[in-house]
């Protein structure tokens, strides 16, 4: 089985690692071919050393020029998939719309936000939005969702609701692990103390993951806890980050604060906090979540797509927007840290990501679904409407 992917970019984002994760994991058994409709940024040379061919259409973001839009026909045309993958709204729609110009109908759209609203995403992402619901009754034989919740938003707003297929995003349980010699060795790097509590967040520069409200709740626990750091990473996350900075600053954290940056040790910097913390306004599936808890790292979460479905019984669940609400559950967390201890609550943490979410599940459920629709497959395409 041929499986050909369109993808909006290859840069350091959910959709893309998800990608990622699922074609190292079914290489020996599906040939996957990546097309990236901008430039190979993060993970195009990672996909090339496994053997995968990227191809890339060199569009400016946002947009499609007819240089990127002929050659993604001429691709289409030489390799021929059995299957077409897309993975966010401008792929959905270029490489939905490409494909059946090609005479290729099985197309799976690929969505991931929960949040459509202005300010949450781009204006350019909100109008292909809808431009996709308007065609998703004709364009997929599928939409791939990761969450309940996503599933539910595009629904709202026009979404074929009987095309949707759930499938939950899945981990590499080998390399997110339970490491006490990585977490020393980071603690030591960032000059925390084995006694100090480590929070720390995982998120790119983005007004969806809101550091607004992660700073201003640390703010509120400044007035109860004295002895406390907070890292911070991604994108964006560093001390060039001039609004970022300033913030910082007026808010008096900056004895509180790591600014570390993007990173690709994103297993050790996990095993290095003791609470991760997911402040966002708006989620489908975050990734961040289910790999803390994998390395045996409790967390609170803000209640956005299905952070509350991946911690279960094991973490903290706050409204978003609420930094007031987001205090007082990472001091509740904090003790029951001290309660409980980490390593008797990352226990929890990781056999739920273990029973749950494993890479296994989620490869399995992507080749049943593309060989569902196979010529003498003999299963049959299920679909879910919740």
């Amino acid at each position: 089985m041929k499986v050909l992917h369109v993808i909006s970019s290859l840069g350091q984002g959910g959709a893309e690692g998800v990608l990622y994760r699922l074609i190292s994991a079914s290489k020996h058994d599906v040939e996957h071919v990546v097309v990236s409709m901008v430039d190979e940024d993060y993970y195009g040379p990672r996909l090339r050393a496994l053997g995968i061919p990227v191809h890339v259409l060199g569009n400016p973001r946002g947009r499609l020029t007819l240089s990127g839009l002929l050659k993604l026909r001429k691709i289409f045309m030489i390799t021929q998939p059995d299957v077409v993958q897309t993975w966010m709204y401008h792929a959905d729609l270029v490489g939905g719309l490409m494909a059946r110009w090609c005479g290729n109908r099985l197309v799976f759209w690929g969505v991931r936000n929960s949040n459509l609203d202005a300010g949450s995403i781009s204006f350019s992402a909100r109008a292909v939005a809808k431009v996709c619901a308007f065609l998703s009754p004709w364009i997929p034989a599928a939409i791939v969702c990761c969450s309940v919740q996503a599933a539910h938003v595009h629904q709202s707003i026009g979404y074929c609701r009987k095309k949707f297929v759930i499938i939950s995003n899945g981990y590499d349980l080998s390399r997110f692990v339970p490491d006490a010699e990585v977490r020393a060795s980071m603690r030591a790097q960032w000059n925390v103390k084995p006694s100090q509590i480590l929070l720390g967040m995982v998120a790119r520069w983005d007004p969806q993951k809101d550091h607004d409200n992660l700073l201003h709740a640390l703010v509120k626990l400044k007035e109860v806890i004295s002895d406390l750091r907070c890292v911070l990473v991604g994108t964006g996350i560093d001390k060039n980050n001039s609004s970022l900075t300033a913030s910082i600053r007026q808010l008096g954290l900056e004895d509180w604060i790591i600014l570390a940056g993007p990173r690709s040790d994103i297993p050790a910097v996990m095993n290095a906090l003791d609470l991760h913390i997911l402040s966002s306004l708006g989620e489908a599936f975050p990734n961040t979540v289910a790999e803390a808890m994998a390395c045996g790292t409790p967390c609170v979460v803000t209640d956005v797509g299905d952070a509350a479905v991946i911690v279960a019984e094991t973490g903290w669940v706050v409204p978003p927007q609420d930094s007031v609400a987001l205090a007082g559950g990472i001091e509740r967390a904090i003790s029951e840290l001290a309660n409980a201890g980490r390593d008797a609550l990352g226990l929890k943490c990781r056999r739920q990501i273990e029973e749950n979410f494993s890479l296994e599940k989620m490869v399995q459920a992507y080749t049943t679904l593309w060989r569902s629709v196979l010529p003498g497959d003999k299963e049959t395409l299920q679909v879910s409407n919740e």
